[in-house]
């Protein structure tokens, strides 16, 4: 039965998957922008950035994937059309992007945050003394250090944001979960299609958890 469904059901499969990464690839994209922004303002001697940053990331990461879902998809809209008085819809892709990079964002800037941290002090101030205002020696000095610890970490967190895609079948997004219950619906064969579901998660995820690992090796060796 498991290789009937697959004859019959593969190539939507596959494509639902396809879409799965997309989202989670959109979703780090602008994670990674939303970190970069809150993690730089965490480091920042500012007490009023420290706060922002402090803020965004206990709101976000304090908030369950599926209640933030739930609130850019039908809430959002719904204070523009209501309140505000702005037409406005999201799609499914739309709302899973946006909710993705910010539950993601929130984790990424703790990322960045520690990684900035994790660069001696000195070479800051090295830099520093040379002439170099303060961002540009963030940029050339500080960060390309940083990123080199951050690697494994941010593979991690996407290995994390596309197990988090599951989540948005909630609001109808054509991801691999949505995709599946489709599927058992027409075939009321659930085991074997969780199955092939769970093993297809697992191919991916162990392919990005092995060149998480590589990277980190080779990171650790570039030290020594």
């Amino acid at each position: 039965m498991i290789v009937q469904i697959i004859t019959t059901y593969g190539s939507l499969l596959l494509r639902a998957m396809g879409q799965t990464l997309l989202l989670a690839l959109c979703g780090l994209f602008f994670a990674c922008i939303l970190g970069l922004i809150f993690g730089l303002l965490s480091v920042l001697k500012s007490r009023v950035c420290n706060a922002i940053s402090t803020i965004f990331v206990d709101v976000i990461r304090g908030e369950p994937m599926i209640v933030l879902a739930f609130f850019i998809y039908f809430g959002v809209p719904q204070l523009f059309n209501s309140i505000l008085r702005i037409p406005m819809m999201l799609s499914a892709l739309q709302a899973g992007t946006i909710a993705l990079a910010l539950n993601c964002g929130a984790y990424m800037a703790e990322i960045i945050r520690a990684g900035i941290q994790s660069v001696d002090k000195g070479q800051m101030e090295a830099a520093r003394s040379l002439g170099l205002p303060y961002w540009k020696a963030m940029q050339k000095v500080v960060l390309p250090q940083a990123i080199r610890t951050m690697i494994p970490s941010i593979i991690n967190q996407f290995i994390i944001t596309l197990k988090d895609t599951s989540i948005l079948s909630i609001i109808g997004f054509p991801e691999l979960v949505n995709t599946a219950k489709n599927v058992v619906a027409n075939t009321m064969r659930s085991f074997e299609v969780w199955f092939i579901v769970g093993v297809m998660y697992l191919i991916v995820i162990t392919i990005l958890s092995r060149f998480a690992k590589a990277m980190e090796r080779r990171i650790n060796r570039g030290r020594e």
